[in-house]
């Protein structure tokens, strides 16, 4: 592991920017919200071929509003209206997304600066956070671990709370595996193990139904190039924008187990992804565009990279048929993320 310096917030504090590198990936994390700011990967040449959006300071990411390469928390994607109710007490969360709460709220856990520790093959992040911040109860200790296995990236997640509470973490990383800042994602193949999704109204909250994707451009049960269907006059596609939901990943909550494949036909790079988690937000990157320059130099464009965000579905503490984003107190919470690559000859 090497740490160098990543510049200073607004606030003057200093941000270090962690080096991981096993022979065979290597990747930089920032502990300005967690970000994993690079990820070097072998291309069918061998060339090593950075597969994730990032910037090249802290003040950067600072000034950016898309959550690059982010740890989110207490919880990822949306809460509606930012309420919820837990053993019969109601509570009102800040709402940054319209009248919504999304990805933690105005100071989520990626607006804040983690503190690193060593250890095998990789980095451990930990932080603090207060009872009461961004309107959730409890005091909640969080730590999301970094490491290199092989051909594989792990990131493990834990928490534990002293008052019953919600905990949805996730890692919010674009990717493009023709290389950053190299184009579109559209000719990506994607295949999603998810025989089920969650509908959304026009504000992205689920409505509470798990929909078969059969016979809609939501199924990638079979791989299928991303921008295939994406301009499709299908409903949830144009209330999204494209592709921005939460598919329901097959197979046992809590299980490590398949969740995406992604391939580049240009590049050979394979990406695939398994999860303990019981959902994966596929994000097409509709939004993406306005920020600063990336590391490269390169301007991030509209669908130029995506996300594959494992998590519990957005809106769960108020469907009571999802599975529930509930920490209980003094129990821990734990979910594995592995990402692991290869290259088609």
């Amino acid at each position: 592991m090497n740490i160098i310096e990543f510049g200073t917030t607004r606030a003057g504090q200093s941000a270090q920017l962690i080096h991981l590198d096993n022979g065979m990936l290597s990747c930089g994390i920032t502990t300005y919200g967690g970000a994993l700011v690079f990820l070097r990967v072998p291309d069918r040449w061998a060339v090593s071929t950075d597969v994730v959006l990032g910037y090249r300071c802290a003040a950067d990411y600072e000034g950016q509003d898309q959550y690059m390469g982010a740890l989110i928390g207490r919880h990822a994607n949306r809460i509606g209206r930012g309420r919820f109710s837990l053993n019969g007490t109601a509570y009102q969360l800040e709402c940054n997304n319209g009248a919504n709460h999304l990805h933690g709220g105005k100071r989520g856990f990626d607006k804040r600066l983690w503190s690193p520790k060593e250890v095998e093959n990789g980095v451990c992040l930990t932080l603090e956070s207060p009872d009461g911040e961004e309107g959730y109860p409890g005091e909640m200790a969080v730590s999301v671990c970094y490491t290199l296995e092989g051909n594989a990236l792990l990131v493990a997640y834990q928490a534990v709370s002293d008052r019953d509470t919600l905990c949805n973490l996730t890692n919010h990383a674009y990717f493009n595996l023709a290389g950053e800042g190299h184009g579109g994602i559209s000719e990506h193949m994607l295949q999603l193990h998810a025989s089920a999704y969650t509908p959304i109204d026009a504000g992205s909250i689920p409505i509470g139904e798990i929909a078969p994707v059969a016979g809609t451009p939501m199924d990638f049960r079979t791989p299928a190039p991303m921008g295939l269907r994406i301009e499709e006059p299908f409903e949830q596609l144009r209330l999204a924008g494209g592709y921005d939901h939460n598919w329901v990943v097959d197979g046992e909550s809590g299980v490590l187990r398949p969740c995406a494949v992604v391939a580049h036909p240009a590049s050979g790079i394979v990406m695939e992804i398994e999860t303990s988690l019981p959902g994966v937000q596929f994000y097409s990157g509709n939004d993406l565009g306005g920020g600063p320059n990336g590391k490269s130099g390169r301007t991030y464009g509209r669908r130029s990279g995506f996300c594959l965000e494992t998590q519990f579905y957005p809106d769960s503490p108020n469907h009571t048929a999802f599975p529930q984003a509930l920490l209980k107190r003094g129990v821990g919470w734990r979910h594995t993320t592995v990402y692991r690559f290869s290259a088609e000859g």
